[in-house]
């Protein structure tokens, strides 16, 4: 049941959000949860895969694959996020949620993001020193100082994501219950918010600046060196060689960083509610799912261990 929409009526009291996702599209319901029961067994069996060669063949014992593993399973955490609570809306046609399981969805999509953002840093400079002192590589990415830089991701991410989930919603809610979107995410749900959000969403832009801008920043920086690196370099082997252990990476880079930049960065208008939906479809479901097709169809060893896998 909707809520009246009395701008004066505190509906924070009542607990309840109903995130109408694809609702718009009632003939479709049936067939969007197959589509995303596949997705979704589609996205765990693949980055499964990943962590799992990553973690027993021998060859796959570097850095990159490291963080790589690292990566596969923040995709599947990410993803778990919101994909069951979508499913479960479209099997059920039950599309409440309430506001504490809405504030901890929010909170760990928002974790999870920022951890990616970070992550994916990271893998750029372990790169970038493969790459541009091959000779120091050993030492400055040894196995310590890659647990201590994906630590440093979890570590920064969390307790900033939880500060501003209590901010987003420490205000009231009063203009409607209805959460035009699959997940509860902070555009749509500052929309219903009481009075002025200005300065609630100055907030998120500075935190997505942080997280999202910052990161995005620091990889350009890099592979910037990269590419003058492997220019100078005198061989086409070479160079072939050299693009090819980070052309997944800026595959990965470019679908998870575009479509957050253009969801969290760019100027809001009142119907802006379907393109946020479309652009989320991308770095909470299209990235995890890729992710997997990406580096081993494009990286020879992780193609070499997986059919050491298989029978």
């Amino acid at each position: 049941m909707e809520f009246q929409r009395n701008p004066q009526a505190n509906l924070t009291a009542e607990m309840e959000f109903i995130l109408l996702g694809f609702s718009d599209i009632p003939d479709l319901q049936v067939f969007l949860f197959v589509i995303f029961v596949c997705v979704y067994l589609t996205i765990l069996a693949g980055n499964s895969t990943i962590i799992l060669i990553s973690n027993i063949d021998p060859t796959l014992q570097t850095p990159m694959y490291f963080f790589l593993s690292h990566f596969s399973f923040l995709e599947m955490c990410y993803v778990s996020a919101t994909l069951p609570r979508m499913l479960e809306n479209l099997w059920t046609q039950k599309r409440s949620i309430s506001l504490l399981a809405c504030a901890i969805q929010m909170c760990s999509v928002l974790i999870l993001g920022n951890i990616e953002c970070l992550l994916l840093a990271v893998m750029a400079y372990d790169r970038y020193v493969a790459i541009c002192n091959p000779l120091h590589y050993p030492l400055v990415m040894n196995h310590k100082v890659c647990v201590q830089l994906v630590a440093a991701c979890w570590v920064t991410g969390v307790p900033v994501e939880i500060g501003q989930t209590c901010q987003i919603f420490s205000v009231s809610f009063c203009k409607s219950n209805q959460i035009n979107h699959f997940f509860c995410d902070i555009p749509p749900i500052l929309k219903l918010a009481c009075g002025d959000t200005l300065l609630n969403e100055m907030l998120v832009f500075m935190v997505a600046v942080i997280f999202v801008m910052v990161p995005f920043l620091l990889i350009l920086a890099s592979y910037f060196r990269i590419i003058s690196t492997i220019l100078k370099l005198p061989s086409a082997t070479g160079r072939t060689k050299a693009f090819s252990t980070c052309s997944s990476h800026v595959i990965v880079v470019v679908l998870f960083f575009g479509s957050a930049i253009i969801t969290y960065l760019r100027p809001k208008s009142k119907n802006s509610s379907k393109a946020d939906k479309f652009l989320s479809l991308f770095y909470t479901i299209v990235t995890p799912m890729f992710n997997p097709i990406i580096y081993t169809l494009r990286n020879r060893d992780v193609m070499v261990a997986l059919r050491k896998l298989l029978p």
